[in-house]
């Protein structure tokens, strides 16, 4: 008998080679199932997965992930094992069985990233998780612009465009502010996105707001499906996937369905087929 579990965690990506297991590099991914198999000693390794596949670089605050593991009652036993033996820069926040239906991928409704920019005086402390920028960025003009990107669009003037896959997402939040620290702050939730998706979008963003494009360059991109060859993707650093959003337990099975469909369906528009290097 198996039981899925539920597995909260965080991690600086700055050393990982992004999420996904991959032979010869260190990824989180394969970091947390070698240790899964190793402190629970199972025969056979463990797979996880994960709502959204972050790249190198990128960080995560709020990741989800869900594993399949022999036994009912490993949840206390696990986080404590994993606490002793995982690196420093990944952390299980909490271990719990999951309930009936969840899947960490198909039962998202959301995923939320923020991309923080750095555009004054450098704060040394905080060099590994802002991107700086030359000028000064206007965040009022980010702002605006950012936020004709909510709703349904082709974001494919933003993304890596992957044979198959589509480009088109919905997006439900999307805005600029400052920090009390002086850090600008993109915020993107969306149901899901595309490959470099969020860093293409904080690119054009960028350009705004230094004012080298204007709001009619950036509108003339929103639902252009080819790859805009003049938007800079920014560097990975700067992005923390934040938050993973899910409906209540009783609507895990009717999402998890749903998303599933959806990704098959190829006449989809909306496949959440990304997993999701954003």
């Amino acid at each position: 008998m198996t039981t899925r579990y539920r597995i909260d965690l965080a991690y600086d990506g700055a050393r990982f080679h992004g999420w996904a297991r991959q032979d010869g590099l260190r990824t989180v991914q394969g970091t947390l199932e070698h240790w899964i198999t190793t402190v629970l000693r199972l025969d056979s390794p463990v797979e996880l997965t994960v709502a959204g596949r972050t790249d190198a670089g990128v960080h995560a605050r709020g990741q989800v992930a869900h594993a399949d593991l022999p036994g009912d009652d490993l949840a206390p036993e696990l986080f404590r094992r994993l606490g002793r033996v995982l690196p420093d820069d990944l952390a299980v926040r909490r271990v719990s069985v999951a309930p009936a239906g969840f899947d960490a991928r198909f039962a998202a409704i959301w995923r939320r990233y923020v991309f923080r920019l750095c555009d004054g005086l450098p704060d040394p402390l905080e060099r590994h998780v802002s991107v700086r920028v030359r000028g000064d960025l206007d965040v009022a003009r980010m702002d605006a612009a950012a936020r004709g990107l909510v709703g349904l669009h082709d974001f494919g003037a933003f993304c890596k465009r992957r044979d198959g896959a589509s480009t088109i997402r919905e997006m439900l939040d999307c805005r600029a502010g400052r920090t009390a620290s002086g850090l600008v702050e993109v915020t993107l939730l969306a149901d899901a996105f595309c490959h470099s998706m969020v860093r293409s979008v904080v690119g054009a963003l960028v350009a705004v707001g230094t004012g080298r494009r204007d709001a009619t360059w950036f509108a003339h991109l929103i639902d252009r499906p080819e790859r805009a060859g003049d938007v800079t993707v920014l560097a990975p650093h700067g992005l923390v996937l934040e938050e993973v959003g899910y409906p209540p337990d009783a609507g895990f099975a009717a999402r998890v369905t749903a998303a599933r469909a959806r990704r098959d369906d190829a006449a989809s528009s909306r496949a959440p087929d990304d997993q999701e290097h954003p």
